[in-house]
């Protein structure tokens, strides 16, 4: 396996805070050139810019859940490094839903703005990424998702749906682009230590949510931004099609 990136070039979506702000730390040491995509927060982007080994890494502001910009971030890339090698899409969002007690608007609302997101955006993204990689040669394609894909998520259904729904497309694609020497993984963090989820692991459930895990505790970010740094590397081609789990065994499957 060779973690070795110097000359590739890695596009993170939701890439300035938390797991993508680590996924794209971990690409940067490795002598990755970085662009990363964030949707408003210029103060996050800057900041990770900052934190970045090595020089030339962009950042790009763009909402992915819009098509044309999801277009426009991938062609921002290769207007800037002349290729693409790994896309990661890590931009995603919840809300909270429980379909008992819930309004038919704000139902209609939560799941046309989280699948927007989390899945069409991600898929949008995957195909003006592969317009460019299948000329080059071939490619990588990691896609963020979650536990909650498999175990249900009863307050956030459509959070869960947009999850299952992207592993299942990040295996079609697995299986549609391998001719073209594109391969594509998924990792499924459980809970993790990031600024989203600090205010519910300080309060009354944190206690709980760590003991989810045997290792008593939740993901670090880090651990994440291996786990999809691991997909992407030269040497894991057969694990095309593959999800990685990373939740401290809080949720098991076979």
């Amino acid at each position: 396996m060779n973690d070795d990136f110097s000359g590739k070039t890695v596009l993170i979506t939701g890439g300035t805070r938390g797991i993508g702000r680590a996924i794209a730390r971990a690409f940067a040491a490795r002598k990755a050139r970085v662009a990363v995509v964030f949707r408003s927060n210029e103060a996050a982007a800057q900041g990770c810019m900052a934190e970045l080994e090595g020089d030339g890494h962009l950042r790009i502001r763009a909402d992915v859940s819009d098509p044309a910009q999801a277009q426009r971030a991938v062609a921002e890339t290769v207007a800037a490094f002349g290729r693409l090698d790994v896309l990661v899409n890590n931009a995603g969002r919840i809300g909270h839903h429980p379909p008992a007690t819930t309004d038919y608007e704000s139902w209609q609302r939560d799941f046309r703005e989280i699948l927007s997101l989390n899945l069409v955006g991600a898929a949008n993204m995957c195909h003006c990424a592969v317009q460019v990689m299948i000329p080059q040669g071939g490619g990588r394609i990691v896609n963020v998702s979650s536990r909650g894909a498999f175990r249900g998520e009863p307050d956030m259904p459509a959070y869960g749906a947009s999850k299952a729904g992207l592993n299942s497309l990040s295996q079609s694609l697995a299986v549609a682009l391998a001719p073209h020497r594109i391969f594509v993984g998924v990792v499924a963090p459980g809970f993790v230590q990031t600024e989203l989820a600090a205010e519910r692991l300080a309060g009354p459930s944190g206690d709980a949510i760590r003991a989810q895990s045997p290792l008593g505790r939740v993901a670090l970010p880090e651990e994440v931004a291996s786990a999809v740094v691991f997909l992407a590397c030269t040497g894991t081609e057969f694990t095309t099609g593959t999800i990685i789990d990373v939740n401290g065994a809080s949720y098991l499957r076979s």
